[in-house]
């Protein structure tokens, strides 16, 4: 897998208004957040934002791909959501499982799935049995192999805001390239430290929430400033 422009994902989107304001930016993906959270958007609310977000220009002038983030949602839930609200890739943030995932695309082949390993976690003696950060990634990976679209890393937790050891950023990256899979990048991340990562890693991808937010929303300047900054690097 060669290195190509860093996709731009802007998630935690709540509300019509924003995301028609996000109108022309050159960006690739919306988030919309289905795990409890502040940025929780619940299935009522759903089709108005996906039919918002199908409505606007993103980059190359396509409607951004919808992307739902989710943590442990019951199979049965996740497949009533995903007809209510058909969402095109599904963020996985918890403990699923391969299985999960295989029962997941069975239902719904056409669905993209990426998965979210938190970086600086303990990982106890799983990780201890390993030679290197890249062979546990690697191990991580083998597990979905076949399954996924994306990998993503973040801080433990996620949606904190808080950045990780980017250091770990290089392993997780040629890991994912042996299943020729992008990595995200996510945690921490806003305008006055993005370019920095893009310039010295050059993730797939970055992922960005709470870094384009004034007093906990989303904020279109932040947004504006963020994309450019990111093309610009």
């Amino acid at each position: 897998m060669t290195d190509s422009p860093t996709r731009i994902k802007i998630c935690g989107l709540r509300d019509v208004p924003t995301i028609e304001s996000m109108d022309g930016l050159p960006f690739h993906e919306m988030g919309f957040v289905f795990a409890p959270s502040k940025r929780q958007v619940s299935i009522d609310e759903a089709p108005a934002l996906l039919a918002a977000a199908g409505r606007i220009g993103a980059a190359e002038g396509k409607p951004p791909v919808t992307v739902g983030v989710f943590v442990n949602m019951p199979l049965a839930e996740m497949h009533e959501l995903l007809a209510a609200a058909p969402l095109q890739v599904v963020q996985l943030h918890g403990s699923e499982s391969p299985d999960y995932c295989r029962a997941l695309k069975n239902k719904h082949p056409d669905i993209g799935i990426w998965r979210v390993f938190s970086v600086g976690k303990s990982d106890g003696q799983v990780r201890e049995q390993h030679a290197s950060l890249r062979e546990y990634a690697v191990s991580q990976l083998e597990e979905y192999r076949g399954l996924l679209n994306a990998v993503l890393i973040d801080a433990p937790g996620g949606g904190t805001g808080q950045p990780f050891d980017w250091q770990a950023i290089d392993a997780y990256k040629q890991a994912a390239a042996r299943f020729d899979l992008p990595l995200y990048v996510a945690g921490g991340l806003r305008e006055e430290n993005v370019g920095e990562l893009v310039r010295g890693y050059s993730p797939g991808g970055v992922d960005v929430s709470s870094g384009v937010e004034s007093d906990g929303r989303k904020d279109i300047t932040k947004i504006r400033a963020f994309v450019r900054k990111v093309i610009e690097s």
